[in-house]
């Protein structure tokens, strides 16, 4: 099937058949696979917007998971390390420098443009007793694609990505007796709870350079439409665009991630629980959409169940049938054992999902399994 792909859509493994829109007057010599992202590169150097590509002939391979995977690691983990920096300097209440925050924002956003799915990836594999770090980090990547999906412009969502990557940092205020609560907070405690967000907002505003913007969305993470958030219960439109954003992604990434205490919830089960909370009014209910539409039905990196009672891995979205993604199984429900790993195109076989799982659901390990799949690699 030829389709058309902008060059932030291309990617590795892509057959290219034409160009299909330029500024300049550059022509293929003849169709071929793009084999690495240097030819997207060159492509873009030549002011190529976009090609079609014959998506029958497609290579999608385990080299290209593994390259996706390692590139998503070496951000997620530079990234932790960052943050870990800046909690430490909050919590000795020294100068948080902004320079590295800048830079490695500057290189989540960039992969995000260039290969969108090489973090998302890493947003399906996480620590459960690193949760803090984690979940900041995880804020940074989602606003940045959601921002992305929105056409937002490049500049703003780096800025967008740092008052993210900042939101939680007043947490590091909160003892861990409340923060790490397994079980429902006191009235009392929940209000100590609730100064995170003032401390956030007076931390931030303390770092040199610090733009209006970054400071905004995350002042603005647990603010409602209702009125009935916080700090400043702040109602309908006097809660930025990104404000409301931001609050989408933080509600998104508590749900579904897993803590020490908790299991995370499947993604169908938290775009839900979204939905519901857009129908009480607490966060803006077209955004949520968009929401959904973006991070999509079965995101990239995530479990699902098949009909033949075998667990894959969502490899590769189908924006023209999105309920039937590119898989690869690796495990047996019925045997209780791993197999030899398969790609499966859904659009061409008898499976079909029956609905998206997580790994602790059988017994398994999501760090486990993406190191077995990149040692296939």
């Amino acid at each position: 099937m030829i389709e058309e792909k902008t060059l932030y859509e291309l990617e590795v493994g892509h057959y290219v058949t034409k160009i299909a829109k330029q500024k300049s007057n550059f022509s293929l010599k003849a169709p071929k696979h793009i084999k690495n992202q240097a030819v997207i590169n060159h492509l873009k150097s030549k002011n190529v917007l976009s090609v079609y590509i014959d998506s029958d002939k497609t290579i999608t391979n385990k080299t290209t998971i593994l390259t996706k995977i390692n590139a998503g690691k070496e951000i997620f983990n530079k990234s932790k390390a960052v943050q870990q920096k800046v909690f430490s300097s909050a919590f000795r209440g020294t100068k948080i420098d902004l320079q590295p925050i800048i830079e490695i924002t500057n290189r989540s956003v960039d992969a995000i443009f260039n290969n969108p799915d090489a973090l998302a990836w890493m947003l399906n594999v996480r620590k459960k007793d690193e949760y803090l770090l984690e979940h900041s980090v995880a804020v940074s990547v989602y606003i940045a694609i959601f921002a992305r999906h929105l056409d937002i412009s490049k500049p703003i969502i780096h800025e967008l990505s740092i008052g993210a990557f900042l939101h939680d940092v007043g947490k590091i205020k909160i003892s861990d007796e409340i923060l790490n609560k397994p079980t429902r907070l006191t009235d009392e405690e929940f209000i100590i709870m609730k100064t995170h967000s003032n401390h956030s907002i007076d931390i931030i505003k303390k770092i040199p350079d610090i733009t209006k913007l970054s400071l905004e969305v995350a002042a603005q993470h647990h603010e409602k439409i209702n009125g009935y958030g916080y700090p400043y219960q702040l109602v309908g439109d006097d809660i930025s665009k990104y404000g409301r954003m931001i609050a989408i992604c933080d509600i998104f990434d508590a749900l579904v991630s897993s803590r020490v205490y908790k299991k995370g919830f499947t993604h169908t089960k938290a775009f839900s629980i979204l939905l519901e909370l857009a129908n009480q009014n607490h966060l803006d209910s077209e955004l949520v959409d968009e929401f959904i539409k973006c991070i999509g039905t079965f995101p990239v990196g995530s479990l699902v169940e098949l009909n033949s009672k075998k667990i894959a891995i969502v490899e590769q979205r189908n924006d023209s049938d999105v309920v039937n993604p590119k898989v690869r199984s690796f495990y047996s429900v019925k045997l209780n054992h791993f197999l030899d790993s398969q790609i499966i195109d859904l659009t061409d076989t008898e499976d079909f999902i029956v609905k998206g799982v997580r790994a602790e659901d059988f017994n398994l390990d999501m760090n486990k399994i993406i190191e077995m799949l990149t040692m296939e690699g």
